[in-house]
């Protein structure tokens, strides 16, 4: 399959929870999926919490998208908070890429 819409990064914890990790890598691989983004998995010092952002093919701005301190949610619905979050980003201007596929994500 080919990427062109950009990518998602995972930034987490060196001693992040492995099954959380697989949890939130899981919900983050279908929706990447679906929307023809590439995944980066980077281990980060002085980090508390796994986080998740958007950064676009021509962007070099990362977009924060989810943040898993204090929660305890399942697959279902990290997947569904992500995915909402990108149907609102694909109605800005500046993520035509996303504009295309708007109706994979609703």
């Amino acid at each position: 399959m080919l990427y062109t819409n950009g990518k998602f990064l995972i930034y987490t914890p060196r001693l992040a929870n492995k099954k959380r990790l697989e949890v939130i890598g899981s919900a983050v691989s279908k929706i990447a999926d679906t929307l023809r983004l590439e995944i980066e998995v980077a281990r980060k010092k002085k980090l508390l919490s796994t986080y998740v952002y958007y950064r676009g093919y021509y962007d070099e701005e990362e977009i924060p998208i989810y943040c898993d301190w204090g929660k305890n949610w399942n697959e279902k619905e990290i997947y569904d908070t992500i995915k909402s979050i990108m149907f609102a980003l694909s109605f800005h201007p500046k993520h035509a890429t996303l504009q295309v596929i708007r109706k994979q994500i609703a």
